[in-house]
């Protein structure tokens, strides 16, 4: 009997020779739950990769804008996202034309040809006393605030060198007031292309990172 063979103990449970069971180190929780992590972010990752390859090769805009986002990127600037076309027409827009200068006739000519060019023509006439001969420019247009988001730039197009101005009505016409450096109004050729561009949605800034 072996000196490692406990007293009592023989048999199968004898031990002989120089060979010994070899005793298995107790395994490490702590590097298993590492390894398992280190594997579901790697999955993580290729998989968030493979969405953002599939949104390029397929054109997602919105895709890539909200990664761009996350990216830290921010919008080009100017323009939001995306820019509304102006929807107001030239027949939607009453225009009463008003002559503040010496010159007779010259609110009727230009009634005449904003009417020609499909605006809506209302009041003509001398303009009254609080602009008659004191309307140093070309024109002013007249009308209520909420004019500015749309009558004013569609009338503009006729007549880029007016200025603005706005008063307390709350009808939807406008006033143009023909001043004394006013000549004739915009060649239609190059109104009706700003009109175009007016109405054209404005194409979206790029981000920049």
């Amino acid at each position: 009997m072996s000196m490692l063979t406990p007293p009592g103990m023989g048999g199968k449970y004898r031990i002989t020779g120089d060979k010994y069971p070899r005793m298995r180190r107790p395994r490490n929780r702590r590097r298993i739950v590492t390894a398992v992590v280190a594997a579901v972010v790697a999955l993580g990752l290729a998989g968030w990769g493979t969405f953002q390859l599939i949104g390029v090769f397929t054109g997602d805009d919105t895709k890539t804008t909200a990664a761009a986002r996350k990216a830290g990127c921010k919008p080009g600037p100017g323009a939001s996202p995306a820019m509304p076309a102006v929807a107001l027409k030239p027949a939607q827009i009453t225009v009463n034309v008003y002559n503040a200068t010496p010159r007779g006739g010259l609110a009727k000519a230009a009634a005449d040809e904003l009417k020609k060019r499909g605006f809506t023509i209302g009041k003509v006439g001398n303009a009254p006393a609080a602009y008659d001969k004191k309307v140093p420019g070309a024109a002013v247009l007249l009308g209520a605030p909420a004019a500015a988001k749309g009558p004013f730039s569609v009338l503009g197009t006729q007549l880029p060198t007016a200025t603005t101005k706005t008063d307390a009505r709350t009808t939807p016409d406008v006033d143009l007031i023909l001043g004394t450096a006013f000549t004739a109004l915009a060649p239609k050729p190059t109104a009706d292309k700003a009109l175009s561009a007016l109405s054209a949605p404005a194409p979206r800034p790029k981000a920049t990172c």
